[in-house]
């Protein structure tokens, strides 16, 4: 907003793609970025969310290293994995499914799931985009969300036709899903760096290195503070596995875990696991605010300040109310 007041014609409600860059990474960067281009005249829109989301990834990288080496340095870091590094089998397939290779490889029969699934949420998104046209870039804006509904959908109904013995074995593959993921979670974040227009940019880098440079600090102030506090067990681990998903991804989380617990010993990575349901509860009404910034920027900072207050109450809500007990 203040960018807007300095720079002609700059776009006011460009910084609500860094909570996205940062904390959701490539693709929804990119779907914001687009809808600001499209629907509301940001030029360069879609370039300006994947470089905020590239420089997540840095952002990831360099504070994750930085602070590894630090604590390390200092004695306070003990690095926690299996001494081979191996897979033990049980770890890549369990008795009760298919094999490995058959008529049409395992991996194969993965893929073809996570097609099914992204089919679905695919024409969901097509459906209520034409009965609801003016959500239609909200709408598609949810893709990740819509995505999780029909992944989660199509898993509860093979579990529903193994349970009723319709099908005889387990067709998904933890291991396999994981390696797919990590794939596409690679080919993800190259595309997007590919996919920018430095042309369309060239007059907006400062403001981008300096929300970028913000974004990192804050984002490291503020898992520290919360990871000490409320997680004092296993301060450290909490602080990686936070730090690394809300500036990059949950993978980038996972890698910083590794660092210091190979094992997944510590609570952080179920943790990560357990956050998906408050986070996408508490994170959709704030992908409605997306669009309402655009219009009204000012509002939308009110509303943003007053909902980041409410969330610290009820994170906080043992410590506030405990002193206040005390008083």
């Amino acid at each position: 907003m203040i960018a807007a007041l300095i720079i002609k014609d700059f776009f006011a409600a460009a910084g609500t793609l860094l909570p996205f860059g940062y904390g959701q990474g490539t693709g929804q960067a990119l779907n914001y970025g687009s809808i600001y281009e499209s629907d509301f005249g940001f030029v360069g829109g879609r370039s300006f969310g994947l470089t905020i989301a590239a420089l997540g990834f840095l952002s990831a990288a360099l504070g994750g290293v930085v602070h590894l080496n630090i604590m390390k340095a200092r004695g306070k870091l003990v690095r926690s994995s299996r001494s081979d590094g191996s897979l033990h089998t049980d770890e890549i397939q369990s008795d009760s499914e298919i094999p490995m290779q058959e008529s049409v490889d395992k991996m194969t029969i993965q893929i073809a799931l996570i097609f099914f699934a992204y089919a679905l949420a695919y024409i969901l998104m097509s459906l209520l985009g034409k009965l609801l046209p003016g959500m239609r870039s909200v709408i598609y804006g949810f893709n990740f969300l819509i995505g999780i509904l029909t992944a989660t959908l199509t898993k509860v109904t093979m579990n529903f036709l193994r349970k009723k013995k319709i099908i005889g074995r387990k067709y998904t593959n933890n291991f396999l899903m994981t390696r797919a993921s990590n794939f596409f979670f690679d080919i993800m974040v190259v595309a997007g760096v590919a996919a920018i227009r430095l042309d369309v940019l060239e007059k907006y880098w400062g403001i981008m290195i300096i929300l970028g440079v913000v974004g990192a600090v804050i984002t490291y102030v503020y898992n520290r503070i919360v990871a000490k506090t409320l997680f004092k067990d296993y301060a450290e681990e909490q602080f990686l596995t936070m730090y690394g998903m809300l500036t990059g991804t949950a993978s980038t989380g996972i890698i910083l875990l590794r660092e210091i617990d190979g094992d997944f010993k510590t609570p952080a990575s179920d943790n990560m696991v357990y956050q998906n349901f408050p986070a996408i509860v508490f994170g959709f009404p704030l992908m409605f605010l997306a669009t309402l910034a655009p219009v009204k920027p000012a509002l939308t900072l009110i509303i943003l300040i007053a909902f980041f207050t409410v969330m610290n109450i009820i994170l906080f809500r043992s410590f506030i109310f405990k002193r206040k007990n005390k008083k």
